[in-house]
């Protein structure tokens, strides 16, 4: 927008603030409403103080002139009330306040993808009910739960039940809100978690669930192999145990190759045609349902028939029934005239006469028979009521029959016992029976096919679940009561002539329990393969996991090839292990990591309340998920707490991966919610907290500069930002463009996104902040004030010295660069000024052999000691070592000095060399009268003279080239007598005759002070003296230091000088490569204390 001003006439003005009142002038803007004459009858603000006694001072200060009279340290004079000089700290150490240091927490958000939902078609019983059902019960039920009765008795079977079926209730609970909060196109569980937990989590949870279903397949088929080797063709095993012991080696090969063999076949029948898996599976089912019946009439039978199935016991251990068929050592023939052996004299004895060497128990201990199924109401219900654990072994034993044990018993293989093939206790048995209770995933995962998700899944669900309760726990009441004790704890029913357990009280024959869990095991392993590579397709189309892409394509019909190959395989590594209680464990975690993360994604999404948040199912609450949330996590640790580390580690490792290489998904999950609150609070926290000078570290922000094309000036500002930094604290890379923000809105969107960039090249993290003002003074001032939140603001400016200030091209580039060092110091932060920028190593580069020279000046809250140490953790000046310089004036003592430098430096656990550099007090040099003289000329110059661009180009570049020429002539001057009538001036008398009469006819030649009446400011050349002579100290000691770090001294409180300040510094730095100049936010930013 325009701006309108008044230049009033120099001559006006009576006060050398004239000036200052009239570039004052020319930046204010017109107020509306105040017509511009207004602005021009406006009174002078001078002050009447004549200019050679006071340009830079005000007042107040003019008395203590004479204090600061010859003194080397002039540059600093209106400092040393805040900052004292560093003699003066090193006598008195000050106790260190305390500061507070911002705390960052950010989330990042990036635009993505919605999946499209399938048609759907099927109901409640169809799509939900009967899937959940035919997935929860299976091979577990059949070929373990009697022995689990047996091993931990009714009692703790029950609790085990209860506690896996309430953890897979509280999850379905926590599934259905989820389910019913929206839409849930195809991906089921997937989808759910990765859309309410983020893509980290999804991508984990998801794996993990993939595996999970991948093993329950590798459970399936062994369990199918299982059935087939041990009861239906015993004879069809490939290997057989020859010698002692043998026999489970034996079978866990067989189970190897006939288990290999299967897979390959399945994952043949899945690749030809799933239509066909579909098809079977009401099939299946049907020999799951006839399987149960069969068990309850059979329950029910033995209540008033109960079956003839003798179980014979050695003394009160139970027999193998399958190298013989008569229960007695001897039997009479010939109408009890002679006695005969057995065969199982035989099996326990020499040889078959009576006479032959027996074992010894065999021999003391009498052999009988009992009922393996006595019935309902035989009352064995009390006595397997309590666990009876056994260790890997040990013989299975009847209590309350008498026996007479033998000492230094040797258990000889090859006897005829019925011994545990494994360890048995508590948390084992969780383990293994938790994979019947999965399967609750199994309508959510057709979510794309349902009529009514929303309806459907909460409803089938959680019927399933109950059903599936009511058949488990009844059926170990129901075992409990009919089957005696020592046939349930005989696993693969040795003691029944290796028939199945189960099989044996179900009615109307064993066979249709054998072969309905033959079928019910086939087709459970046929579904695990036909949903893991879908829902690893669905994986790696969301393209959260880079290397998993390529199972996400398949055959033209979007069958998943890739996936189903990659599926097979890992399944094969279960069936090597070829152990179902081996692999049951294992499966177990990742269910339960799955169900743990859809608890916490429901309490999560509970407790943030977002405004998505409202789910159709009502019959949920964040208490209890979190229950099933830590029922999950319990389970996780009972069943194996090694297992469960593993599988934590796998889905961290998982999380890690995505969150570094993955796709940036933004789903409106509620971990940025649970974020964004975290933030919130920790932003409160820090806001309100205790500050500690421990905790102080450089929280920047850096001020970038635009080309006209809106990239950066200088990029290595940020290479130097992540040096010091070092990933640590708060960053904030602000810029400002000069014009509206509606006319420069996609100017600062197009600079934004080129910030954003270089701060990924630079590997920078933090903030963009960019601001669109009226003038780059308003906007750098309002940046200052405003960037940042609450306690997470900066405490320091980062910025680039102005290069080009002299250029009369941008006049005021000096003076923003001057007010933004008061603004600074006005809100008291910390700057940090990088000359030659662009000299600046970049991240990639490593400085070998060099120093970082520090010149601590004036003490200003250690940031100087500071700065060196955080920078030597980057591995770009990792080797560079530090020294310090301090300044001794002739009233110091300098060998003291050092001494209380190096304890302090000690104090600090800084390691540097120090060294104390002695300023003697000298006559000011010809050299420096000239270069405040031609400083003068210069600003006043432009300051009165209304020239023409041209001209002002033309003579600042006549002045910088004297400039030039008087130093390089220094050394020849240096002695020579410096009285300001022998310097040679810039201007003429004869230019400066024709200038005025050149601008005769524009009413300014009133304003022209005669040139040749100014005399050199002592106050100036007291200041410049001490620029000269520091830095030709700084360059003797630090010419060739790969980075030197200066106090920056303030600028004038007198506005005037502000051009000269620009010059002091100039002189100050010149000759250095990289410079640093610091200047503290008066606040202590080091301790000396732990």
């Amino acid at each position: 927008m325009p701006t309108n001003f008044t230049v009033v006439p120099v001559e006006a003005r009576a006060g050398g603030d004239g000036a200052g009142a009239e570039d004052d002038a020319a930046e204010r803007p017109e107020a509306p409403g105040i017509p511009t004459g207004a602005e021009s009858e406006r009174p002078s603000s001078g002050d009447g103080t004549p200019r050679e006694s006071s340009p830079f001072i005000s007042n107040v200060d003019v008395e203590r002139e004479s204090y600061y009279e010859g003194k080397n340290m002039a540059l600093f004079e209106e400092e040393m009330d805040s900052n004292p000089m560093v003699s003066s700290l090193l006598n008195k150490l000050a106790t260190y306040t305390n500061l507070s240091q911002g705390v960052v927490e950010h989330e990042e958000d990036e635009d993505s993808k919605r999946r499209e939902a399938k048609a759907p078609r099927m109901g409640t019983f169809i799509g939900v009910y009967l899937p959940c059902l035919q997935n929860i019960l299976g091979v577990i039920l059949f070929l373990r739960l009697t022995w689990i009765v047996g091993a931990a008795g009714v009692l703790e079977s029950f609790l085990i039940v209860s506690v896996c079926c309430t953890c897979t209730l509280l999850t379905a609970i926590s599934m259905s809100a989820i389910a019913t909060n929206g839409v849930v196109p195809a991906g089921g569980s997937y989808y759910m978690i990765s859309r309410s937990l983020g893509p980290e989590f999804g991508g984990a949870v998801g794996l993990c669930f993939y595996l999970g279903t991948t093993f329950a397949g590798a459970m399936y088929i062994l369990g199918t192999i299982e059935i087939f080797l041990t009861y239906i063709s015993p004879g069809a095993a490939i290997f057989h145990g020859e010698a002692a012991g043998g026999e489970a080696a034996a079978m866990l090969h067989n189970m190897r190759v006939y288990g290999t063999c299967t897979l390959a076949l399945m994952a043949v029948v899945v690749f030809v045609g799933v239509k066909y898996v579909n098809k079977l599976a009401l099939v299946f089912l049907a020999c799951v349902v006839l399987s149960i019946l069969a068990i309850y009439a059979g329950v029910i039978k033995t209540a008033f028939d109960p079956p003839d199935i003798p179980v014979c016991l050695l003394g009160n251990r139970t027999l193998a029934k399958r190298s013989f068929d008569t229960c007695a050592k001897v039997h009479m023939v010939n109408n009890g005239s002679t006695m005969v052996t057995t065969a199982l004299w035989g099996l326990f004895c020499n040889g078959s006469s009576p006479s032959a060497a027996c074992d010894q128990y065999f021999m003391q201990n009498n052999v009988t028979e009992i009922q393996g199924i006595p019935g309902v109401a035989s009352g064995v219900f009390l006595e397997n009521l309590w666990s009876t654990y056994s260790d890997k072994g040990a013989f299975v034993e009847k209590e309350g029959i008498p026996a007479v044990p033998v000492p230094d018993e040797s258990r000889a293989s090859g006897l005829p016992y019925v011994l545990t093939d494994i360890m048995t206790y508590f948390t084992m048995l969780v383990g293994i029976y938790f994979p019947s209770v999965t399967g609750i995933m199994a309508g959510s995962n057709r979510s794309g096919d349902l009529k009514d998700a929303q309806k459907s899944i909460p409803t089938g669900t959680i019927l399933a679940i109950a059903t599936t309760s009511l058949i488990y726990l009844s059926c170990i009441v129901l075992f409990g009561a009919c089957i005696e004790g020592v046939v349930l704890r005989d696993k693969f029913g040795e003691a029944l002539q290796g028939n199945l357990v189960i099989g044996m009280l179900a009615w109307p024959s064993p066979w249709v329990i054998v072969i309905g869990s033959f079928f019910s095991t086939c087709g459970a392993g046929l579904q695990s393969l036909t949903g893991a590579p879908r829902l690893l397709q669905a994986i790696a189309r969301d393209g959260i996991v880079p290397f998993l892409q390529v199972f996400g394509h398949g055959k033209s019909n979007g069958e998943p090839t890739w996936a189903l190959l990659l599926t097979a395989l890992i399944c094969e590594t279960g069936i090597l292990i070829a152990s179902l209680d081996s692999v049951a464990p294992i499966l177990s975690m990742f269910f339960l990591m799955c169900y743990l993360f859809v608890n916490l994604a429901c309490a999560v999404q509970t407790l943030l309340r977002t405004p998505n948040w409202r789910p159709r199912f009502k019959y949920y609450h964040w208490t209890l998920s979190f229950l099933g949330m830590s029922l999950c996590l319990a389970l996780m640790f009972i069943c194996s707490w090694y297992y469960a580390l593993f599988a934590m580690l796998i889905a961290g490792c998982i999380y890690k991966y995505i969150e570094y290489r993955g796709a940036e998904k933004e789903w409106g999950d509620g971990i940025r919610g649970l974020s964004l609150n975290a933030a919130r609070y920790a932003l409160l926290r820090v806001e309100h907290g205790p500050p500690h000078t421990k905790n102080w570290r450089p929280q920047v922000l850096v001020m970038l500069n635009l080309d006209t094309e809106q990239a950066v000036k200088h990029p290595r500002l940020l290479s130097f930002t992540s040096q010091l930094k070092a990933g640590k604290g708060l960053t904030i890379v602000g810029s400002v463009l000069e014009g509206t923000f509606l006319d420069k809105h996609a100017e600062a969107q197009r600079a934004e996104e080129n910030i954003r960039a270089l701060m990924g090249v630079e590997k920078t993290k933090g903030f963009c902040q960019l601001v669109v003002s009226s003038s780059l003074r308003d906007g750098t001032s309002h940046l200052i004030q405003s960037a940042g939140l609450g306690g997470m603001k900066h405490n320091t400016v980062l910025m680039a010295w102005p290069q080009a200030w002299k250029q009369t091209d941008n006049p005021f580039s000096w003076k923003n660069f001057v007010d933004t060092v008061r603004d600074t110091t006005a809100a008291h932060q910390a700057l940090l000024v990088a000359k030659n920028i662009d000299a600046f190593p970049q991240n990639q580069e490593r400085l070998g052999e060099g120093h970082i020279d520090v010149w601590w000046i004036v003490h200003d809250g250690g940031m100087l000691m500071l700065l060196p140490f955080l920078l030597r953790q980057h591995k770009v000046w990792r080797k560079c070592r530090m020294r310090i310089f301090t300044v001794a004036q002739e009233d110091d003592n300098s060998i003291q000095m050092k001494k209380d430098l190096q304890m302090f430096l000690y104090h600090l656990r800084i390691s540097a060399e120090v060294e104390v550099v002695e300023m003697v007090e000298n006559d000011i040099s010809a050299f420096t009268y000239e270069k405040t003289l031609m400083m003068e000329q210069r600003s006043q110059m432009l300051r009165q003279m209304q020239l023409s661009k041209t001209e002002q180009e033309r003579e600042a570049q006549l002045i910088h080239d004297r400039n030039t020429a008087s130093h390089t002539a220094v050394a020849t001057r240096a002695q020579a007598p410096s009285t300001p009538d022998k310097v040679q001036m810039t201007w003429t008398k004869e230019k400066l005759t024709a200038e005025r009469h050149k601008d005769k006819g524009t009413g300014s030649a009133a304003g022209f002070r005669d040139l040749f009446s100014l005399k050199p400011d002592q106050s100036n050349v007291r200041r410049m003296h001490t620029a000269v002579k520091l830095n030709g100290v700084v360059l003797t000691k630090s010419q060739d230091a790969q980075l030197v770090l200066l106090n920056m001294p303030g600028p004038p409180r007198n506005r005037q000088g502000d051009e000269n300040y620009m010059e002091f510094l100039e002189v100050l730095t010149e000759g250095l490569n990289r410079v640093l100049l610091v200047r503290g936010g008066g606040r202590e930013v080091i301790t000396i204390y732990s």
